[in-house]
């Protein structure tokens, strides 16, 4: 018996619904979040990459453990009402292990996790080193995934394939087809060289698939109208607001190591206080200062 989709699932499946391609800059934490969330866009996706820069200063290359990818979610989901989709990796270990990670992403407030077929340590998918485990595993760990999501988890899952870079597209092709038939919900082929192998990507294989937009990657990065004419579903940036962060941050200081305040560059501190829930706060505690 299938179980019911979570709000949050059932918010991002409405979505899916509408017919207009869901826009989602990824975010590493709680306040990326809720500034994608404050600038309009209607889900997000949170990015491995980014995490694990943010929260570890090292590269996604499998060094962030289950543990801390799945604590730093909880809070991102707990800062907003819109979608999060968690980047779940490999699902941390053989099937019953997928399970775990799909069961773990929903109780942390997820709308889906992404799963994929890489070996462990995984590596982000437009940099080198990948390498996929064998077709039955990779449909395995899908099948799996989908279990979890009827069994009760009731968040949406996400499979992704990284075969275009070591298998060619065919046998991505063959993967996401099978990922289909064994259930997921939404379908992701990383890493298409050109227009040409996304148009496809979603002829070859009709689903929901989402497009990935990694600037300096390799693939073609388009506008998001342009996606939803090639076919997809869903558009994800997932190393945008990192990366002009990293910048922000990297101007303010030079401008403060030359002596100069950055301050052209900042928000008002009135606006810092807005973001982060000031206000909010001390109507709280005026509701309860004094006791009953």
């Amino acid at each position: 018996m299938t179980a019911p989709l979570t709000p949050a699932a059932a918010k991002l499946r409405a979505l899916l619904q509408s017919g207009e391609i869901v826009q989602m800059p990824a975010v590493f934490d709680p306040l990326s979040a809720r500034l994608v969330e404050e600038a309009g866009f209607a889900a997000s996706f949170m990015s491995g990459f980014a995490v694990s820069a943010a929260r570890l200063a090292l590269p996604d290359t499998g060094l962030i453990s289950y543990g801390e990818i799945v604590d730093q979610g909880r809070n991102i989901c707990a800062a907003v009402d819109i979608p999060v989709i968690g980047d779940g990796d490999t699902g941390y270990g053989n099937a019953v292990n997928v399970k775990r990670t799909v069961r773990g992403y929903a109780a942390a407030g997820f709308a889906a996790v992404m799963i994929e077929d890489q070996v462990w340590p995984k590596r982000c998918g437009h940099t080198k080193g990948k390498a996929v485990v064998a077709f039955d595993e990779a449909v395995a760990r899908i099948r799996a995934a989908c279990d979890a999501r009827d069994e009760g988890a009731g968040i949406m899952i996400l499979a992704r394939t990284d075969a275009r870079a070591t298998h060619g597209l065919d046998e991505a092709l063959r993967r996401a087809e099978a990922f289909k038939t064994a259930g997921a919900d939404m379908l992701f082929v990383e890493a298409p060289e050109t227009e040409a192998e996304m148009r496809r990507i979603c002829e070859a294989v009709p689903g929901r698939h989402l497009a990935n937009m990694v600037e300096e990657g390799a693939t073609p990065v388009l506008p998001a109208e342009t996606l939803q004419d090639i076919g997809y579903s869903l558009v994800a940036w997932p190393l945008t607001l990192l990366s002009a962060a990293m910048k922000a941050m990297r101007d303010g200081l030079a401008d403060m190591k030359a002596g100069r305040h950055p301050d052209s560059q900042l928000l008002s501190f009135e606006e810092l206080r807005r973001i982060v829930g000031f206000e909010d706060y001390y109507g709280e505690d005026d509701r309860y200062a004094g006791g009953a």
